[in-house]
Order: C-alpha cells, then sequence, then structure tokens
C-alpha cells in the first residue's frame, strides 16, 4: 500500500515539473500538441537532426528553423470547441 502512495506522489510531481507529462485530465488534442511541440523543440536543438532536415527538404538551415517556429504556434490545426457548461 505504501508503495503505491509513493509511486502516485512520484507521478504528480513529475506531471507538476514537466508540462508534457500531462494529467488525468489531459485531452488528446492537448497530448498531440505537446507532443509535436516536444519534436520541433528537440529537431532544433540538436544540429545534426536540423542539418538532416535541411538536407532532406534541400533548404537553408535557418528557413528550416523558422519553418519549425511557425509550425509550433499551432501544430495540430485549431483546437477544438469545447462544450458550454
Amino acid at each position: 500500500m505504501g508503495d503505491r502512495y509513493n509511486i502516485h506522489s512520484q507521478l504528480e510531481h513529475l506531471q507538476s515539473k514537466y508540462i508534457g507529462t500531462g494529467h488525468a485530465d489531459t485531452s488528446q488534442f492537448e497530448w498531440c500538441v505537446n507532443q509535436q511541440r516536444d519534436t520541433y523543440a528537440s529537431f532544433m536543438g540538436h544540429f545534426d537532426m536540423l542539418n538532416y532536415v535541411a538536407i532532406c527538404e534541400n533548404e537553408t538551415k535557418g528557413r528550416i528553423k523558422f519553418s519549425m517556429m511557425e509550425k509550433m504556434v499551432q501544430p495540430c490545426g485549431p483546437p477544438p470547441e469545447r462544450p458550454e457548461d
């Protein structure tokens, strides 16, 4: 029983520390947005991956970085409408 509480408190700590880990109320859209933004941030942060994408798309690294930054605004399109209470 003590292990179960310990694991739950560790999970809550991770969720409060890192936004992308989600929680019980995270919608599919929010989770997908976090995944896409993390992916783009990782590509921009790793120089070799950015070079690889630039070579594959035959564009400059600056243009690829700019386009990834633009995609981070709404990576999965506009958010779905929430029903009013």
